[in-house]
Order: structure tokens, then sequence, then C-alpha cells
């Protein structure tokens, strides 16, 4: 991804830089407007946008080497030049042809791919309780729940004493009792 938009980011400015060229040696005007004014701002227009797609191929490699999902303004950036793509993509199909706007599409994938291919905390993904048939389980979250019955007995549960307690004995319900009642939706 990063190499793409480093090329995306050359290639924009490069294109922008030659158009103002053009219009300058040829004196072209647009509406009256002056030539080297024109010349000018695409120049500048190329050197933009040739940053701003360096800033997100900057980013695309941070994630790399970090192996982390984006985070705070690295998104934006990412996420900005997601809805730039799908626009000139859009605008490709309509204006050039169907080539230029495959390149954008699979540009666009790209990045949608980057955003959405890491965990939201940035780690690999835990393994789920159960695990195979001989493990017994994976790794259980820190505030799930310890069913009672499947511990042996004779062992602590966590948060809970070895020894019974007053009202162990009795009977528990396996459903906590509701706090409120339901109210009807009709009248």
């Amino acid at each position: 991804m990063t190499v793409v938009l480093l090329v995306e980011a050359l290639g924009i400015g490069a294109l922008n830089w030659f158009l103002g060229v053009v219009v300058e040696r040829q004196k072209m005007s647009m509406a009256g407007l002056d030539p080297h004014l024109m010349s000018t701002s695409s120049k500048i227009g190329g050197v933009v946008f040739g940053l701003y797609f360096l800033l997100c191929a900057l980013v695309a490699l941070l994630v790399a080497v970090r192996d982390r999902a984006p985070a705070g303004f690295g998104r934006v950036v990412l996420i900005s030049a997601a809805v730039v793509h799908g626009l000139l993509g859009a605008f490709a199909w309509g204006l050039v042809n169907a080539t230029a706007f495959l390149v954008m599409v699979v540009v666009l994938a790209l990045l949608v791919l980057l955003l959405v291919s890491y965990d939201r905390d940035g780690g690999p993904a835990e393994a789920a309780p159960g695990g195979d048939g001989g493990t017994g389980g994976g790794p259980r979250a820190a505030d799930e729940p310890v069913d009672a019955r499947t511990v042996p007995p004779g062992e602590p549960v966590a948060g809970r004493p070895a020894e019974p307690q007053d009202g162990d004995d009795e009977p528990q319900d396996a459903v906590p009792e509701r706090l409120t009642r339901p109210v009807p939706t009709t009248p």
C-alpha cells in the first residue's frame, strides 16, 4: 500500500507540474484567466496533492512497521484518502475510461483493507473460549464470569473463598431476578 501511494504521489505531482508548464509555455487562457496564475495554481495543486499522498504513504508505512491499526490523525488521513479515491473513481468512470476507474477502485480497496484488517485494540485476537475437544478451552477475558459448575470441587473460584459462606447451601437460581417489571406497550 505504501508503494502504491508513493507512486501515486509522484505521479499526481509530476502530472500537475507538467500541466502547469504546458499552460505557461502555450500562454493558454481559460475564460480570461491569467496564464501565469493558472500555471502557478496547477503547480501548487500538484505539490499539495503530492505531499498529501506522501503523508498517506507515511501513515501506511507506520501501520505496517508497528503492526497496529491506524489511530487518531493517521486514521482520519487514510479515511480521507479512501473518500478521495472513491470520488476520483466516480469521475474517472464518467470522464476518462474504465481502466482509470478500475485503478482508483483497486487503490480504494487497498485503503479500506488497510483500515479494517486490524483488531480494534491493535493486537491479535484472543482465542475464543471452548477450544478443541482435548484442551478444555482457551484463555478467558478478565471480566468474563466464572461458572462455578465447571470448577472442580475443592478449588477456589476467583473472587470467592474456598469454604462455604452463608447462603451457599441453598439452591441458586440460574437466571438472575429481574429488577424492574416490563412495561406493557399497549394501553
